[in-house]
């Protein structure tokens, strides 16, 4: 992707930390942004400033409440009415384990919290989205699916997905975040040839963001050094047809080894699939 001034970029969780960072530094590059987040006026106020800071107009503002599959549906309905391309999409926007470990909380539509939000909102969003992305990578070549998930992964207990037993906070956390690794890798298999590459990254560790703050405290990295790694899996040609990848930051390495078990993505892919469907 030589020319990002050309790129039309989607960002879920773009009105504060990594998501706003990411968003701040595309547009700088040109690139027309797509910003998503649950605030309208805080969504209005990240829009403008970026607009601002970047000199670029090219930057939009969409809100949907993720715990809302209703609401995903139709965001996915306004991006598609208000643009006929979607090179890269960025699946950033997610919950943290929350400030009690103890507390279970469920979305709109019935499903824990992070599960939804985390993982199940940006499974809709992007199969929603995926004729607009393939029919750009038609068109330009490439288009990208990046799945924002974390070092701290923990494999699904699909006996207790929705951990209405022993119910923890991290716990709900670490597992959405290895959906979304599961849900990049069949995306890859399933998109080969087709010009759309679909890759997983953690960002950086303990990022100074309010999800951090509200569990760790002190904060040990910068939400730029995050940023840096995300951008360049979006938009550096150096990276053009690397797909079904894990990355750490900028190096590909070995994701939690559930994620490779095709029986464990198949289960989660038919569960997803019935969730979503019950939310209609």
């Amino acid at each position: 992707m030589t020319n990002v001034e050309s790129l039309t970029i989607l960002i879920t969780g773009a009105t504060d930390g990594l998501g706003e960072a990411v968003a701040g530094g595309l547009a700088a590059r040109g690139a027309t942004i797509l910003l998503h987040g649950r605030d309208p006026s805080k969504g209005q106020r990240v829009m403008q400033r970026i607009r601002e800071t970047s000199g670029n107009a090219k930057v939009s503002y969409f809100n949907a409440d993720l715990s809302s599959l209703a609401e995903v549906r139709s965001l996915a309905a306004a991006v598609q009415e208000g643009t006929d391309r979607l090179d890269v999409l960025i699946n950033n926007a997610g919950l943290g384990a929350g400030p009690d470990p103890a507390w279970r909380e469920t979305s709109h539509d019935g499903v824990e919290l992070r599960f939804a939000v985390n993982y199940l909102s940006h499974y809709l969003l992007t199969r929603s989205l995926l004729p607009l992305v393939r029919l750009t990578a038609e068109r330009t070549g490439e288009a990208r699916i990046l799945n924002v998930s974390s070092v701290a992964q923990q494999p699904i207990d699909f006996e207790n997905v929705m951990l209405e037993r022993e119910y923890d906070g991290m716990r709900a956390y670490s597992q959405s975040k290895l959906a979304l690794i599961m849900f990049a890798f069949d995306l890859a298999e399933e998109l080969a040839g087709s010009g759309v590459t679909a890759n997983a990254m953690h960002p950086a560790s303990l990022m100074d963001t309010k999800m951090v703050r509200e569990w760790f405290g002190a904060p040990r990295t910068t939400v730029q050094e995050g940023a840096r790694y995300l951008e360049r899996l979006a938009v550096d040609p150096e990276v053009k047809g690397m797909s079904g990848k894990y990355f750490e930051q900028g190096r590909p390495t070995r994701a939690n080894d559930q994620a490779y078990d095709a029986t464990a993505r198949r289960r989660l892919r038919e569960l997803s699939e019935r969730l979503v469907a019950r939310a209609r």
